[in-house]
Order: C-alpha cells, then structure tokens, then sequence
C-alpha cells in the first residue's frame, strides 16, 4: 500500500508575539532557547545575535528569579528590533507577572504554577490580566514528568494527564476571553510526545478550541541521533497537519538547532521539496507472519538531508500501521550505511532498542556543567552498553521530572556537583563531578551483578 503523502496545515487561530504572528495563517515558526546564564548580558545578547542571524524567529532565556527579569529587560533592549523574546519561568508565579511586562511572551509549566487548585484560577487569572496590559503572549507548556500532584494522582504520568493539565489553564483563559496562547506538550519518548499532541488536538476540537501549538522533543541528546529523534517526534506531526512554531533541541549550541528545524519545516511546507516532486515513495508491506513492514524510498543525495526526511515520514508511518520492520532505498547510500539508519529510526520510534539511549537536554542558564563535553563523556563510558536508556541533564529544576523514562540519571545538582539516579531514585547526591562518570558506571555495573 503506497502512502498518500499530501500535507494540510490543521486551521488554527492566530495570535501575534511581538512583532510576528503565530498560526496557521502564517509560516511555521523556527525557535531556540538560549543556554547562556542569563544574568551574562554580554555573553547573552552575542547569543541572541548568533541564533538571529542563523534565522530564529523567537528566542528563549530562562528566567529563575526577578533579578533574571531585570537582565532580561536589558537583553531586549539591545535585541529589540530583531526577534521575541519569551521568559521561561519555573516555580514562581510572581517572576512570571514580572517577565509578562518585559518581553513578548512568557512560558509557564502548569505543573508547578499553582498546587492549589483552588487558587490556581485567581493567581492565573492574575497574569492573563498583566499580560493583555501589556500585549504579551503565554504559552503553556507541559513536560512529560513535570505534572502537578493532583494531575499525578488522577492520571498518572500518562498523555492524559498532560492533556487535562493544559486544559484547565485554557478554560480558565477561554471564561475569560483570553486567546494569545501557544501550547506546547512535550516529551522525550517520541511516542509519548506524539500521542499526547494527538489526544490535545482531538480534546481541543471538542471543546471548540484551536490554539496554535510548539512542537519539540525534550532531551532529544546531540549528534545525529539527537536529530533523527527531533525529526520522528516531531515530523509524525508536521506529516499529520499540526505544529505552529517548532524547536529541535540538541545539547549542542542553540544556534545549530535552527538550520535542521528549517530542513523538517520546508520538507512539509515547500512545495518544492522531494515530499511533493515524486521522487520518494513511502509503502507499508505485509510480511509474511502478519507483520507490517516500512518501504521507504528516496533519490536524495545529501545525507543529513535524508536522515531527517526518512525519519520525519518513518516514524508515524511505524506507529499508525503498527510496524515493526523498516527497510530504507536509496541508491546513493551503501546498504550498510542505510541498514544502521534505519535501526536508529526503529529505536527513536521506540519501535525497537538496539543501542544505548542517550537523552539529554539542550542546555539553557540553569546548566551546573559543560553539557556538550560531559555527554561526550558518559557515551564514550557507556557506549558497550546495551538497552539502556541514560539521562544526562543540566540542572535540578528539569532533570528528574523530563527524564522520566530513563533507567539512569546523571544530573546537574549544583557547581561541579552531581548526582545520579536510578529511574527516578536519587542513590547518590552531590557527588564531585570529576567523579560522577565513574560513579555512575558502576551503579550500572553493580546492577548488572545483582540481577
């Protein structure tokens, strides 16, 4: 059965940030998140200026505290004219009301925005009022283990307790005539993170609502592999008609996230791309045994190229036909070149594990160490491993939560402290960095032992 390639832009509202709009009415919108400490203006604003020029469209600083916010106020004044600047507050609904005044948009976890569900609409209600003062955009955005305590309680770390969480942030904006929102929800395990959007898109149809969304795969890690993960996560979407802004994030410096997330937006949207021109084919087979098989065929000569486009189409087409063999054709490539690709496909697509899997995050200001260096590290420990799946994360604030599948955790717990986890266990804290490699490869060699 060949697959019906044709893409159709899901209609949403359209709201402006700054000087830009967001919807479906307007392109696919690129992104980045800065992984300066945002107190370092100076380092701050000549990274702004790199991911500028490398054509992000909206750029993200953490923002901890007020005194974040007041270096924030100084970022914008110096890169004013050039993109939005979105404050990503955590934990603190008061830093928030302060950022809402400062820059285009502010995001806000409603996993840790109010514990109370009773206050929760008053103090909500709160920052929408500060923010049409001052025209500034929200978005809502939910992590994959980053839930509140009630929505843990009801659904568990589950897509539907995601899902319940950005709708009770929506109604409350909807009572009150509130629309500049951009949701996102994010996950890791691409599946997770696909479902999740699916069921969000389904739930928002339902209630009348079609905010526009951000797409990303949280820790998607570095390298080829963080890219081929990006591009199943958030290709299956982009293939289905969704996503408004996207962000592929890659422990890697925030300005070559932004050329690959242009490859996956112009293979979808440009209608001059191989997706359209009739030089790749896409079937699902019938294997012997009753199960399905992946045929996807291309003439593209460029290998990043490629890797993005087979993965981007692979990944759904591995999930929404229930496949588990997948089989890549390009006459430009060796067979074993094309076998290796197709296995990382298989395993970003959770379909099957075949190696260890790194998942770590990008970096932002929060970071305790040299991300890029020590995840060199901790691969080059952990290479010999087999169907693992290893966290490596900057700080304290995201890093238990967002890696919350991982069998192991190394984690940023201060300046040059560490500590490490299993599954979400902490059995080691604040150990010294120069140590934690070690450490952690003998917890995972002690475990081994044991079982």
């Amino acid at each position: 059965m060949q697959i019906n390639l044709k893409y159709n832009r899901r209609k949403t509202i359209n709201i402006p940030i700054g000087n830009i709009f967001l919807g479906s009415d307007y392109p696919i919108r690129i992104q980045t998140m800065a992984n300066t400490n945002t107190n370092d203006i100076d380092a701050s604003v000549e990274q702004a200026r790199r991911c500028i020029e490398a054509g992000t469209e909206l750029l993200r600083f953490t923002t901890q505290g007020i005194r974040e916010v007041e270096s924030l106020k100084e970022i914008h004044a110096q890169v004013l004219t050039a993109v939005p600047l979105v404050a990503d507050v955590h934990f603190q609904a008061d830093v928030a009301d302060a950022a809402a005044q400062v820059v285009e948009a502010v995001r806000i976890n409603p996993g840790n925005y109010s514990k109370d569900a009773s206050k929760l609409e008053e103090r909500f209600v709160r920052l929408l009022g500060i923010c049409r003062e001052h025209g500034t955009a929200i978005r809502i955005g939910v992590n994959h283990g980053s839930l509140s305590e009630r929505m843990m309680d009801k659904y568990g770390d589950t897509p539907q307790g995601m899902v319940a969480s950005v709708m009770e942030f929506l109604r409350i904006a909807v009572a009150h005539k509130f629309e500049n929102i951009v949701i996102s929800v994010k996950a890791s395990n691409t599946r997770v993170m696909v479902d999740t959007v699916r069921l969000l898109v389904k739930t928002m149809k339902h209630e009348h609502m079609a905010f526009p969304l951000h797409l990303g795969v949280t820790e998607a890690g570095e390298g080829e592999d963080g890219r081929i993960k990006s591009a199943v996560g958030i290709g299956a979407l982009l293939a289905d008609g969704i996503g408004d802004t996207i962000r592929v994030s890659l422990s890697e410096a925030p300005e070559n996230e932004i050329p690959v997330a242009r490859d996956l937006v112009n293979y979808f949207a440009d209608e001059d791309s191989p997706r359209y021109d009739g030089s790749i084919i896409a079937e699902v087979l019938d294997n012997i045994g009753g199960n399905a098989e992946v045929r996807y065929s291309s003439y593209e000569s460029d290998w990043e190229l490629f890797c993005l486009q087979a993965a981007a189409e692979c990944g759904r087409l591995l999930w929404d036909y229930k496949a588990t063999e997948l089989t890549l054709v390009n006459p430009n490539f060796s067979e074993t070149k094309l076998n290796f690709l197709s296995k990382d496909i298989l395993q970003a697509a959770r379909v099957r594990i075949y190696k260890t899997e790194y998942i770590s995050c990008p970096g932002c200001g929060r970071t305790m160490f040299d991300l890029q260096k020590t995840v060199a590290e901790v691969k080059q420990a952990t290479a010999h491993l087999t169907g693992l799946k290893i966290a490596v994360m900057g700080c304290i604030v995201n890093g238990p939560g967002e890696m919350a599948d991982a069998d192991y955790g190394y984690v940023g717990a201060g300046r040059d402290r560490i500590s490490l986890y299993r599954g979400k266990e902490c059995v080691l804290k604040n150990i010294p960095q120069e140590e934690a490699v070690e450490q952690l490869l003998a917890l995972i060699e002690s475990d081994k032992s044991v079982k």
